[in-house]
């Protein structure tokens, strides 16, 4: 009577575990298998028991017998397998990842009489591990630079430029239109410089009032206004050892601008409501799509705080001037939203890319990826056409592609073009490197460097 109860006890914990079990004889033979492996192969026991277990189609057991292996199975050659991935074959052809465990089964002379498996269901995990492994090669594809997705001269300079200014602890100010990526190259030079291990935090400068935003750079103390019932910490403590990007400068209010202006000065802040100076130690980027020397002319921005801010410009070219960089642009966009999508969209065809390509991309690179979105929502299968891009983009007529005027995009790319181009920048300042190094969009010292290799003498060959 105890033993009827003790079988029945154990046949009721395997029928219940959710893992999936196997008993097979030395021949491969299946015995018996429990509930949770029928669910996970979609066989019965009539059409399993009694048969060879190669009917699972494991890969391993074909793996071991391409080796040469004497048994059907490496348990019977190694009398035990541990967390060993597998994959079998569904009754309807489907593919089951699996984790497996294995022992031998010893009768009481110790004869091997059998063996025993257990399978754990991984498709999901295996599934999310094939979307990571392609994610981590969408972010290291060849063309691509921090992020930055590029393979055109315009972006191969921007590149250079970023590695230059992550190397200098100066302040520097990145221009571009809305939607070139600043807050993208602003993390580029943090993560590539001296204090990446540092934090990085943002503030966009155009998104709170006055008294908000100098409560957020500089912190309160309780009690410094209405509603501020404890002290808080600002974003320049809040970045200490690391970076502060400011971005849209260019909207900071000229208050403002006169206390960022003494922090800069004097390295240290004073809280909101307190006249007690805490010691920062923080390298500011700041980034902006307005032209700051227009707003100096207008008296909306200091010219101190500008000389203090822009040490190093750095110029993002709008899309417009980098033709060359959309398709592949539109490719990486492509295969991103088809990772978050359930479409199994391919491309875009050639009348699509073209019409792209002569776009002029008010909204630059941001626009670019909301297109590709909206052309997914209506783009049924395979390739996008012009018909699934927006009005706005569809509707305008080519335009000639147009070259950037910079350097960057000269059909000359040899030392003797980049001498000249130099050359004629530093005319057009009047020998005045720091507004060679501007019309040229590196910084000065990439200028330095260019002058020592190309043996300019400004004063000879430009004043002279």
């Amino acid at each position: 009577m105890l033993d009827a109860e003790y079988n029945k006890y154990w046949k009721t914990v395997i029928e219940t575990m959710p893992d999936g079990l196997m008993i097979v004889d030395p021949d491969g033979i299946i015995l018996s298998i429990n509930d949770a492996f029928k669910r996970l192969t979609g066989y019965t026991d009539s059409e399993l028991i009694g048969r060879p277990c190669e009917v699972l189609g494991c890969n391993t057991c074909f793996d071991t017998r391409a080796r040469g292996g004497e048994k059907h199975c490496q348990l019977f050659k190694d009398h035990h397998v541990r967390h060993s991935k597998c994959i079998l074959k569904r009754k309807d052809g489907r593919p089951l990842h699996v984790l497996k465990n294995a022992n031998v089964l010893r009768d009481e002379e110790d004869q091997v009489v059998g063996g025993v498996e257990t399978l754990t269901d991984c498709t999901e995990l295996v599934a999310k591990e094939e979307v990571i492994s392609t994610l981590r090669r969408e972010l290291d594809i060849e063309d691509s630079f921090e992020g930055i997705i590029g393979r055109s001269a315009a972006i191969q300079q921007l590149n250079d430029l970023i590695q230059s200014a992550a190397n200098s602890e100066a302040p520097v100010v990145i221009y571009g239109e809305s939607g070139t990526g600043k807050e993208l190259v602003a993390a580029a030079i943090h993560h590539l410089g001296v204090r990446r291990k540092g934090p990085f935090i943002k503030v966009n400068c155009a998104a709170l009032n006055e008294a908000l935003l100098e409560s957020e750079l500089f912190g309160h103390i309780k009690g410094a206004f209405t509603g501020a019932e404890r002290a808080r910490k600002g974003r320049f403590e809040a970045a200490s050892k690391g970076d502060l990007f400011l971005d849209e400068i260019g909207d900071l209010p000229l208050s403002t601008q006169v206390k960022l202006l003494r922090v800069l000065q004097e390295k240290e802040i004073e809280r909101v409501g307190d006249h007690k100076p805490i010691a920062i130690d923080v390298r500011i980027i700041t980034a902006t799509n307005k032209d700051l020397q227009k707003l100096m002319k207008e008296g909306r921005f200091r010219d101190d705080l500008y000389y203090r801010v822009g040490v190093i410009p750095i110029h993002i070219p709008p899309l417009r001037d980098r033709p060359e960089d959309i398709p592949l642009l539109i490719e990486t966009f492509i295969s991103r939203i088809r990772l978050k999508s359930d479409k199994r969209i391919t491309g875009m065809e050639q009348s699509a890319l073209k019409q792209l390509t002569a776009y002029d991309w008010p909204g630059n690179v941001r626009e670019l990826i909301n297109v590709i979105e909206y052309a997914f929502v209506l783009c049924p299968r395979n390739k996008i056409t012009r018909d699934h891009l927006p009005a706005t983009v569809a509707a305008k007529k080519s335009r000639p592609v147009r070259r950037p005027r910079k350097e960057a995009a000269d059909k000359s790319k040899s030392e003797e073009g980049k001498r000249a181009r130099t050359l004629q920048a530093l005319t057009e300042a009047g020998g005045n490197k720091s507004e060679a190094a501007r019309i040229l969009g590196i910084s000065r010292v990439t200028l330095w460097k260019r002058l020592k290799q190309y043996d300019i003498q400004v004063d000879k060959e430009v004043r002279g």
